[in-house]
């Protein structure tokens, strides 16, 4: 994994790329829910996950919400990249404990049905809804303990 900058311009085309699917997956691309300055921080983190070949096949975030929960924003695996996902997650999982962090919160939609097997498969859990998705029936927060 690298370290990044969402405005470099391999996370540029990964963010636009997830932006699309989300589109066509849920109706709404989520680049409203997404500020990247909320990810250049001290307790926070943009990532890029690269192939064999060194180009980026994923990317995700970590943003604090609090002193113990850090928010995973734009996970994002390029379709055929198997197991990038799950090593995107397992990195910002050990980075945000590595932070400080004792939980991480995330929001999906309830229709991205692949997202949310995913991350319960992962040991998510379903919480309430926080925050500006509070109210929304379209959307599902899912949360995991650290430590």
């Amino acid at each position: 994994m690298d370290r990044s900058d969402p405005g470099a311009p391999e996370a540029v085309a990964l963010l636009d790329a997830l932006s699309d699917a989300l589109g066509a997956i849920t109706g709404d691309s989520g680049r409203a829910s997404f500020d990247p300055d909320d990810v250049r921080g001290e307790r926070a983190c943009f990532v890029l996950a690269r192939g064999c070949d060194g180009r980026a096949l994923g990317c995700g975030a970590l943003r604090p919400l609090g002193d113990d929960i850090a928010e995973i924003k734009r996970m994002y695996a390029a379709p055929g990249s198997a197991g990038v996902g799950s090593a995107l997650l397992a990195w910002l999982e050990a980075e945000a404990a590595r932070l400080g962090y004792r939980a991480l919160w995330l929001e999906t939609r309830l229709v991205n049905t692949r997202a949310v097997r995913f991350y319960e498969g992962r040991g998510y859990a379903r919480i309430a809804n926080y925050g500006k998705y509070a109210g929304n029936a379209q959307a599902v927060c899912l949360a995991k303990q650290l430590v």
